[in-house]
């Protein structure tokens, strides 16, 4: 590459060579060390992150992008708008699960525009929710939006609607001015957070959020938490949908994030997700998300939905998944027939409960 070439590689470049790529925003900062250092040590050490033990690893690595890559000057952060509106039926996939694995369409995109800074000779690192980096908070500081009190980034065009990744680098580049706070005094997601998980502005136990307990933990749901999470499958988006800012929302761009299947659905819908095998699991949700909370984790979470929204007419598809090979599935199921069984309170709705135990 001709040195002329070279010096036209510069932070209005990357972004205009991001949107060529179908990345919605781009932004730069330095590589400089975190300013919520101390609030993340602080937070590991209370256990919030709960199971989630590489949030915690290497703290040292993710609070400065330095120790990742050493020489490292500038960061790179961009990201892809992804809302759609929510496929009727019952049993809600939070937004960002209902197409394609976004963690490889945004790599995709990141390593194309990699590959920009790469040819200077300078060297760089890609991840998506992969490496040691506090995310929002650089996003933040790069101006692609401001981390509101529920936690989740806002952007002033998109709204709360954006996959981040980054790019660490040896280049160094114009870094963006930081975007400011925009919340005001709305507190809309602290009171709509079905579990109480956003503890205070800013501050969120993952312990408690409806997005942990259904991806991320991998036992039991605690049975006080089961009727909090309602009909949401997988994930939820309860925070980002009460946002003003969600005014500003747009349908994503990227058609491997519409809808596919593994939407909501019908009644037959969620009977047919209890009764799929471990091959027919794998097959279907191949390329999605949902893929990574295994067969287990997604029919635990169907039994907990039919408990909290399902009739008598569920029943029988719930006793069948009382008898599943897989014990966490087992005992959510006969959970969630006792929960049926209980809001049956007319007899001619116990005369049909009795009915589907014969």
């Amino acid at each position: 590459m001709n040195e002329a070439a070279v010096s036209a590689i510069d932070a209005a470049g990357i972004k205009a060579r991001a949107r060529e790529l179908g990345l919605d925003v781009c932004g730069v900062t330095s590589a400089d060390p975190s300013r919520h250092e101390s609030f993340y040590r602080q937070w590991a050490a209370e256990g919030k992150a709960g199971e989630m033990s590489w949030l915690t690893r290497d703290p040292d690595r993710r609070t400065d992008a330095r120790t990742v890559l050493p020489g490292a000057r500038s960061i790179i952060v961009a990201g892809l708008n992804y809302w759609q509106a929510q496929p009727a039926g019952r049993g809600r996939i939070a937004r960002y699960a209902l197409g394609e694995d976004y963690h490889h369409v945004l790599l995709e995109k990141l390593e194309a525009l990699t590959t920009e800074v790469r040819e200077t000779g300078a060297e760089a690192k890609v991840y998506v929710d992969t490496g040691p980096v506090l995310e929002k908070p650089l996003a933040e500081r790069a101006g692609i939006g401001w981390q509101g009190k529920s936690t989740m980034l806002i952007n002033t065009k998109l709204g709360p609607w954006l996959l981040l990744g980054e790019i660490i680098t040896t280049l160094e580049l114009e870094p963006d001015a930081p975007q400011r706070d925009h919340c005001g005094s709305c507190s809309r997601c602290m009171t709509a957070c079905p579990t109480g998980a956003i503890t205070a502005p800013y501050q969120m136990d993952a312990r408690r959020c409806i997005a942990y307990l259904t991806i991320e933990l991998k036992g039991a749901i605690p049975v006080e938490m089961r009727p909090l999470i309602g009909d949401r499958v997988y994930g939820c988006d309860e925070c980002l949908e009460v946002c003003p800012w969600n005014r500003f929302a747009q349908t994503t761009r990227e058609a491997r994030f519409l809808a596919g299947g593994g939407g909501g659905g019908g009644r037959d819908e969620l009977h047919a997700l209890l009764e799929l095998s471990g091959a027919e699991f794998k097959r279907r949700f191949a390329g999605s998300p949902i893929l990574r909370v295994k067969r287990r984790g997604l029919l635990r979470n169907v039994c907990v939905v039919l408990g909290n929204i399902g009739t008598v007419e569920d029943l029988g598809a719930l006793e069948k998944a009382a008898r599943d090979e897989e014990p966490l599935v087992r005992e959510h199921a006969a959970w969630a027939v006792r929960e049926i069984e209980r809001r049956c309170n007319s007899k001619a709705e116990l005369s049909t409960v009795n009915a589907w135990k014969k």
